[in-house]
C-alpha cells in the first residue's frame, strides 16, 4: 500500500471492551490484606532481607500495577483507548472502569455542543457587503475520526463553522423585493438554515462531528452601505406597492366597463370609454383625495 493509499483511510470508533473497575477495586483492597495475611505465615520468624524486600516489592508494584489501571467514565463521555499509538477501541459505558495501566486512554466528550460564530462579512449573490453570524449545535459521533483524522477537532470545528457560513451565505441575495419568491437570507430563513445545516454536515464529517441544528442569529448590510441600501429598500418597497396598485386599479376599470356593458346602463363609445379609464385610473392610483365632479347635462357636454 502506497503512503497515498494510507492518507486516504480513515478512522471508525470500534468498541473497547474493557472491564468494569469494581472488581478490580476489591482487588486492590485485596492487596494490603494479601500482605498481612503473608507477614502471619512466618509466624514471629523474620524473614530473610531478599524474601522481605522481594515481597515488599512485589505487593508494591501489584498495588500500583491496579491503582494505575482505573478511570471514570461520565455520561456521554467516551475513552478512546490506544496501546503504543495503536488503536484499541472506544470505552463508553459509564461508571468506574479498568484497563492495563500501559494503554493510553483519551477522554472525549460526546455531549451536544453550542458555538456562537463570530459576525463575518461575506459578499452576498448580488456582490453586496453583508455582516452575519450563525449559531451552531453540534456533537462528537465518532472518536475515533474525531481524536486520529484531525488535528485538533474544536478548533476544526470553528474554521469549517466559518467556512460554511460564507459558503451558504454567498449563495442568495439578501432581500429581494421582485415577486419571484427567490430564497433570500433575510426571507428564508429556514430554507438558509437547513442549507447551512447541510454544508457544515458534509464538511465536519471527516471529523466524525454531525450537527444537530444551525441557524442564523444576525444578518445586517455593513455599515458602509447600510444608509444606501436602505434608501433602496424603500424605492423597491415604493415600486412595488405602486405595481400591486395599478394592478389592482386595471382589475377595477376593467371590471367597471364589463359590468356598464353587460348589463346595458350605459353605451359608450371608444372616446368616452378612454375618458372614463383615465378619470378612474386618477381616482384609484392618486394619493391625493379627488373631488366628484356632477355632470346635471348631457354626458357628452
Amino acid at each position: 500500500m502506497s503512503n497515498s493509499d494510507r492518507a486516504m483511510i480513515t478512522s471508525r470508533e470500534q468498541p473497547a471492551g474493557m472491564i468494569s473497575g469494581y472488581p478490580m477495586l476489591l482487588v486492590l483492597f485485596a492487596i494490603p490484606a494479601l500482605f498481612v495475611w503473608e507477614l502471619s505465615l512466618f509466624d514471629g520468624v523474620e524473614p530473610g532481607p531478599l524474601a522481605g524486600v522481594s515481597m515488599i516489592v512485589g505487593h508494591i508494584f501489584a498495588l500500583l500495577f491496579v491503582l494505575f489501571g482505573f478511570y471514570m467514565i461520565q455520561p456521554n463521555q467516551g475513552v478512546v483507548i490506544t496501546l503504543f499509538g495503536d488503536y484499541r477501541g472506544t470505552d463508553r459505558l459509564q461508571g468506574l472502569r479498568w484497563v492495563l495501566p500501559w494503554m493510553m486512554r483519551k477522554k472525549i466528550s460526546v455531549r451536544a455542543h453550542n458555538v456562537h460564530s463570530e459576525r463575518v462579512k461575506i459578499n452576498d449573490l448580488r456582490g453586496n457587503p453583508v455582516e452575519i453570524a450563525c449559531n451552531v449545535v453540534w456533537r462528537v459521533k465518532d472518536t475515533a475520526q474525531a481524536v486520529f483524522d484531525v488535528d485538533d477537532y474544536k478548533a476544526f470545528v470553528n474554521i469549517q463553522i466559518e467556512a460554511g457560513l460564507r459558503t451558504v451565505g454567498a449563495r442568495h441575495p439578501y432581500d429581494d423585493m421582485s415577486d419571484d419568491d427567490e430564497t433570500t437570507l433575510r426571507g428564508s430563513a429556514d430554507v438558509v438554515s437547513s442549507e447551512l445545516q447541510t454544508e457544515l454536515n458534509e464538511r465536519l464529517k471527516v471529523a466524525g462531528i454531525v450537527v444537530d441544528e444551525a441557524g442564523l442569529t444576525h444578518l445586517a448590510y455593513a455599515p458602509e452601505i447600510a444608509g444606501a441600501m436602505l434608501r433602496r429598500q424603500q424605492a423597491e418597497a415604493v415600486i412595488a406597492a405602486r405595481k400591486k396598485l395599478v394592478e389592482g386599479a386595471v382589475t377595477m376599470v376593467e371590471m367597471a366597463l364589463h359590468q356598464l356593458s353587460e348589463k346595458k346602463v350605459v353605451t359608450l363609445d371608444d372616446e368616452r370609454k378612454a375618458a372614463m379609464v383615465s378619470n378612474l385610473m386618477v381616482v384609484l392610483c392618486g394619493e391625493r383625495d379627488t373631488q366628484p365632479v356632477v355632470n346635471a347635462g348631457s354626458l357628452y357636454q
